[in-house]
């Protein structure tokens, strides 16, 4: 495996990363449960081709633990804006029911540095999309990351996500240990352009492993990894019994 990577700076003081991962963890959890996160989204809508919803029509009528937001996509037959809403409820069956989300202990040997080769102009790859009737979304993909994990040479494609890297993989824990379409993880900048960081401790569950209405790409083939990724979220935990996937 890749070398692990020192959390010391020369002009700060020494982090120590289990710390760093607690923070991180409870931080997912806070983040999870709020009003607008991963757990409160109840609904998502889309509107006729060609038409906007009206958000205050939509959020008429409702409690007030209600929050109404707006999205869009390209349809993928004929590459036309589609326009929806989604529903959070801060009472949400989800929030009420969830306990926490599983992890792996934390594994130094699991931050690793790779190798960061910028696109010109970036590129567009097909990314396969559950819930989205197995159709493929265009993806922008600002460069390459590149680095050996248990000698096996890897070329992976994390794709822009509002400015931030985001790889998402697979390994063989997937449907056994983790979620089973796989994990996301936030790929770490470096003020050297040409490196960028992966800590698996912070992989994390995609929001459809939380509720129903999400759409989540799936690992394309260059993101699988041929060992077990024993780092990072597993699965989330309900109370009775509970199951997002209704």
């Amino acid at each position: 495996m890749s070398t692990a990577v020192s959390h010391t700076s020369p002009d700060r003081a020494p982090v120590d990363p289990a710390e760093e991962w607690d923070a991180w963890r409870a931080e997912r959890h806070r983040a999870l449960t709020s009003p607008t996160g991963n757990l409160a989204l109840v609904e998502t809508r889309w509107a006729p081709a060609g038409e906007k919803p009206d958000v205050e029509e939509a959020r008429a009528g409702r409690p007030g633990t209600v929050t109404v937001t707006t999205l869009r996509r390209t349809d993928l037959v004929t590459g036309e804006p589609e326009h929806g809403l989604r529903f959070w409820d801060a009472d949400a069956p989800a929030i009420r029911h969830f306990d926490r989300v599983d992890a792996f202990p934390y594994d130094p040997a699991w931050v690793l540095e790779a190798s960061y080769t910028p696109v010109p102009g970036a590129r567009r790859i097909a990314f396969e999309h559950i819930r989205d009737n197995g159709g493929s979304r265009d993806l922008v993909v600002p460069g390459d990351i590149t680095l050996t994990v248990d000698g096996r040479a890897y070329t992976l494609s994390a794709f822009d996500d509002d400015g931030t890297l985001l790889l998402v993989f697979g390994d063989p824990t997937n449907g056994d240990t983790t979620y089973g379409a796989g994990r996301f993880l936030f790929v770490r900048r470096t003020d050297d352009e040409g490196r960028v960081v992966l800590d698996f401790n912070q992989a994390f569950v995609p929001p459809c492993g939380f509720s129903d209405q999400y759409n989540c790409p799936m690992p394309p083939r260059q993101n699988r990894f041929h060992l077990p990724v024993e780092a990072g979220e597993k699965l989330p935990v309900f109370r009775d019994g509970f199951d997002t996937q209704h």
